[in-house]
């Protein structure tokens, strides 16, 4: 991204992709929002080696690291290999997003009456599993030990003082400035709907993954849910009974973005990833940039 010089139709949180074969430059005005475009994938993959290194990174020193950090920091993996995850699509056109940047709901307590809010976490591909650990550590202390809205909330608390037929004035007028890529800077981080990836944790609910939604209002274009993780006896390939454990993931894709084979390419790494989740310890040795 260093070589690139801003052009016009870029917008300030991503590039416009000019490469892309007509039919995909299409697909947006066939399928004008997300809800149009939803692709819905789930999947369960071994844990065993995952929480045997979790452990070990435990041990030495890395306070609470868990499936969340792994999760993430696999995503974070994938994208340095396969760009084309990290595009969104905005005023029917196709970009190339600057950062990686991950959306989650946070609540700050456990406990039913506590409040819930959203943290944006950015990453670089180069991160390891340990920088992900702490940014998003850094992220989520910084909400649970703060009294007062975070910049989000004050964004959303302003708006929802306005009276109804002005808020969705407001809401349309927001809608616009998106669509064209006007909206400063300071609403773009602000707002939970901007970002690469979604993910919730439902396993810390002790309940399974749901397929839940991708926004129409941003650029958010993948959500994932994951579940508790889970018990399976199965035989092996000797006949021999064992206990596997599992985690559930459900994923919800924008298929604008790209096409079933790169979806598939992405999937298979996250996978290789469970198996050999020790490669998360050290930076890629090459970063692989999106077209142009």
């Amino acid at each position: 991204m260093s070589r690139y010089k801003r052009r016009y139709g870029d917008r300030k949180d991503g590039r416009l992709i000019r490469s892309l074969p007509a039919f995909n430059k299409f697909i947006p005005y066939i399928m004008p929002t997300r809800n149009d475009a939803h692709n819905y994938y789930e999947e369960s993959f071994l844990v065993g080696n995952v929480d045997k290194r979790l452990r070990q990174l435990r041990v030495a020193g890395y306070k609470g690291i868990g499936l969340l950090h792994f999760l993430i920091a696999a995503y974070v993996r994938c994208v340095s290999m396969l760009p084309g995850i990290n595009r969104f699509v905005a005023g029917r056109r196709v970009y190339a997003k600057d950062t990686i940047e991950v959306v989650m709901a946070v609540k700050r307590s456990l406990s039913i009456d506590a409040t819930e809010t959203t943290i944006k976490v950015q990453f670089e591909p180069t991160d390891t599993i340990m920088d992900v650990y702490l940014k998003l550590n850094e992220k989520i202390d910084e909400i649970k030990t703060s009294e007062g809205n975070n910049n989000t909330e004050d964004v959303a608390e302003a708006l929802s003082k306005l009276p109804r037929f002005l808020l969705r004035f407001a809401i349309t007028i927001l809608r616009i400035m998106d669509y064209f890529g006007w909206l400063p800077q300071s609403l773009v981080n602000a707002s939970p709907f901007h970002g690469s990836m979604i993910i919730t944790d439902l396993g810390s609910l002790r309940i399974g993954p749901i397929y839940h939604h991708i926004y129409n209002f941003g650029t958010l274009p993948v959500f994932i849910s994951f579940g508790a993780k889970r018990h399976a006896y199965e035989l092996n390939r000797h006949g021999q009974m064992v206990d596997n454990k599992y985690v559930d993931l459900k994923v919800v894709m924008d298929e604008r973005i790209a096409d079933g084979h790169y979806y598939s390419q992405f999937l298979q790494a996250y996978r290789y990833l469970f198996a050999h989740p020790e490669i998360l310890e050290n930076p890629p040795s090459k970063v692989v940039e999106d077209i142009y």
